[in-house]
């Protein structure tokens, strides 16, 4: 891991810090709506709390929700 990302992890982190779950949810809302690529690092780590916060049996079903609903084939990236 990279000093720049462990500076944004900590950012993201900070900025996050004591929110409730309405908060949280609004974050979540308002990136994937936004639908730009400077958020996804924001819910990339808000995955990561959740991942290392979840046993097993939810890490499976979490893995198993992504895979069954993505695309079979994705255009090629330009």
């Amino acid at each position: 891991m990279n000093i720049a990302s462990l500076n944004l992890r900590q950012a993201i982190m900070y900025k996050m810090q004591g929110s409730d779950s309405g908060a949280v949810e609004e974050t979540i809302s308002d990136a994937i709506a936004s639908g730009q690529e400077k958020t996804l690092p924001g819910l990339g780590v808000l995955f990561e709390v959740l991942w290392q916060n979840s046993d097993a049996s939810s890490r499976q079903e979490m893995v198993e929700t992504i895979a069954s609903h993505l695309p079979a084939q994705a255009e090629k990236p330009i």
